[in-house]
């Protein structure tokens, strides 16, 4: 409350300054929320990019996956899946995109080649290599997506709490510097111009002294005059 704030010239320059450096900081915030925006608005993008190659992954691994039942039956594929050897791997790293920390996923022995897939070829039909293709690309769009919306995630988290921010000091922390501001300013003026009525109330009640002071003592002087005439 500006009621609150001592009207002296100390708090008005203190105010001030804390004005400059909550614009200043208000014009940084509000350039970073723009950076975020637009950085999100390619991370979307992409988001939508990876959703879609998603979907068409996984029913293209379906169509193989059940092609491959239909024609080798569920033994030979559970038997071909349960062969597998070395997983993928998977590692994730950092990057800072604006000063937001996301993540890098990244990863390898996902795709294979036949003889690192553990079943034996000669067993097995192209039916299941078709297969086993499609779910490794499956697998990396999912790795990507999973990278792609946690950055988007965090991207949103971010841009909302620098929108708080830029609103806090252009709605609350600003409007209420510059209440305080113009309330001291305003003391400030109403209590100079009582000091410079009283200053000149003061000259005024000196300048009238002095002019009495005058007047008696050329009062006074005349009376002397008066005196040594007669006493002539």
């Amino acid at each position: 409350m500006a009621n609150d704030v001592k009207p002296t010239r100390k708090n008005l320059m203190q105010i001030e300054d804390r004005i400059e450096l909550s614009e200043q900081g208000h014009d940084t915030l509000e350039q970073k929320r723009d950076g975020l925006i637009m950085e999100f608005m390619d991370i979307l993008d992409q988001a939508q990019d990876v959703r879609s190659d998603v979907e068409a992954d996984y029913e293209r691994a379906q169509r193989t996956i059940n092609m491959a039942r239909a024609m080798e039956g569920d033994v030979a594929v559970r038997g071909a899946a349960a062969a597998l050897k070395e997983y993928p791997e998977i590692t994730t790293e950092s990057k800072n995109i604006m000063g937001v920390v996301v993540p890098q996923i990244e990863s390898s022995k996902v795709r294979k080649s036949l003889d690192e897939r553990g079943y034996g070829v000669l067993g097995t039909s192209g039916r299941i290599d078709e297969a086993a293709e499609a779910y490794e690309d499956l697998l990396d769009q999912i790795i990507l997506a999973a990278e792609v919306e946690t950055a988007m995630k965090k991207m949103l988290t971010e841009i909302e709490t620098t929108k708080r921010r830029v609103n806090a000091l252009e709605f609350k922390l600003l409007p209420e510097l510059r209440e305080n501001q113009e309330y001291i300013e305003q003391k400030l003026e109403e209590q100079e111009r009582e000091e410079t009525f009283r200053l000149k109330k003061i000259k005024a009640k000196k300048e009238q002294e002095e002019k009495e002071e005058r007047e008696a003592a050329a009062a006074e002087d005349a009376a002397e005059a008066e005196t040594v005439t007669a006493d002539d």
